[in-house]
């Protein structure tokens, strides 16, 4: 395990480096290393480093949430709030409803069926997106407007909604009594859910802070720690109430910032150097978690479906930036930020295989595929254009 772990941390920081002096995002190179040598590939990722996968890339997860709490201020998110809260339902909902009808068309799916299926592949991936909008606030692109604070908020209110109508066809699948419209308005409870148990979280941490003297590296691991256990709340009330943890993630850095004045400064500082080891096993385990061979069995009619769903996301992110003060170009920015998808589809894309579905082995094909042509074509696009279509200007990070 300590040798394979020695060689994702090597090869990752290569292959971090290597793209990017090709002037490609890092992490599309530690993404194609994971496939490379994960057990899909060369096999040289220890299987005890497999098993825990899921929980590594939980926690890499967590970090650049809190990492984008600590960058979003307070006058940003009054000013995209109503934006990113449509961002986070529009898009998602327009795409997973589109793949559920066109793949009853497509591969003959049931409805139900379809709904699966669009629902997996509709949630756009924090992983990818989150470090890139960090990467532009430090830098002042689209800082004017705040494009870069409202991908990052409109991103993780985008996954509650498809994790939680997925959860829903799943129900369904299963003979369970479930009403979709019930599910979908009960979305806006588990967001202000998360929103909440973030708040209360920071604030029992700041008042620790307050009370005791803790050096700054004790301080990180205690927020980490909160967080953690944030979201281990809702694996212990999914059953009974869905709560959008990861927002609440997103908040703790969010009040932290907002409640204190330098110490969130130094806690950011940390969690930043702290990412170059996070995300190396980030997009290492996320690319080798996927399966190639898998992949191309959905053929061209996975292809066809993901297409069409990702112009049926253009539609909804189109129609979620009307009204704003954005110009076609930030527009166009922001429907190209919202193709890449890999966290949630290499977490739930095997699911429906696991528990039975009669066509769970193209459900994991497609989103499989969803993932080698998404990740790497949306992270690409995302560096490229912003500079082309953002302006830049000069940027506090902790203004």
């Amino acid at each position: 395990m300590s040798t394979s772990l020695a060689i994702i941390i090597l090869l990752g920081l290569l292959a971090n480096q290597f793209f990017k002096k090709l002037k490609l995002p890092g992490l599309l190179g530690m993404l194609i290393l994971g496939v490379i040598i994960g057990p899909y590939g060369l096999n040289l990722i220890a299987p005890e480093i497999l098993n825990i996968s899921s929980d590594l890339r939980k926690i890499a997860l967590i970090i650049i949430l809190l990492r984008a709490g600590f960058g979003i201020s307070r006058n940003e998110l009054k000013r995209v709030g109503n934006t990113a809260l449509k961002l986070g339902c529009i898009p998602g909902i327009i795409e997973g409803f589109t793949i559920a009808v066109v793949s009853t068309k497509v591969l003959g799916f049931s409805f139900i069926e379809g709904g699966i299926l669009g629902f997996i592949i509709a949630a756009v991936s924090p992983a990818v997106v989150v470090p890139q909008m960090l990467d532009l606030i430090q830098k002042g692109i689209g800082s004017k407007k705040g494009v870069p604070t409202l991908m990052l908020a409109g991103s993780s209110i985008d996954d509650v909604f498809a994790i939680t109508i997925f959860g829903t066809f799943m129900g369904l699948y299963s003979g369970k009594n479930i009403n979709i419209a019930i599910q979908i308005l009960g979305i806006p409870l588990s967001i202000i859910l998360g929103v909440i148990l973030g708040l209360i979280t920071a604030l029992v941490i700041i008042k620790i802070f307050n009370k005791y003297h803790i050096n700054d590296t004790q301080k990180v691991l205690v927020v980490l720690s909160g967080a953690i256990l944030l979201t281990s709340i809702e694996v212990l009330l999914e059953d009974k109430i869905e709560i959008a943890s990861l927002l609440g993630v997103m908040t703790i850095g969010f009040i932290m910032r907002e409640k204190t004045q330098e110490m969130y400064k130094k806690l950011a500082d940390s969690f930043n150097k702290i990412w170059v080891f996070a995300q190396i096993l980030l997009f290492v385990l996320v690319g080798a978690q996927v399966n190639i061979s898998v992949a191309f069995e959905s053929g061209t009619k996975g292809l066809i479906i993901i297409l069409i769903g990702l112009v049926a996301r253009s539609i909804g992110v189109f129609l979620s930036v009307l009204g704003t003060d954005l110009n076609y170009k930030e527009r166009l920015f922001c429907i190209i930020s919202y193709i890449p998808k890999a966290t949630v589809q290499a977490a739930i894309g095997a699911v429906p295989l696991a528990v039975g579905v009669v066509s769970g082995d193209i459900i994991l094909a497609i989103a499989v595929l969803s993932i080698l042509i998404t990740a790497p074509v949306g992270a690409l696009l995302i560096s490229v254009s912003s500079k082309k279509l953002l302006d830049t200007e000069e940027c506090d990070v902790y203004k």
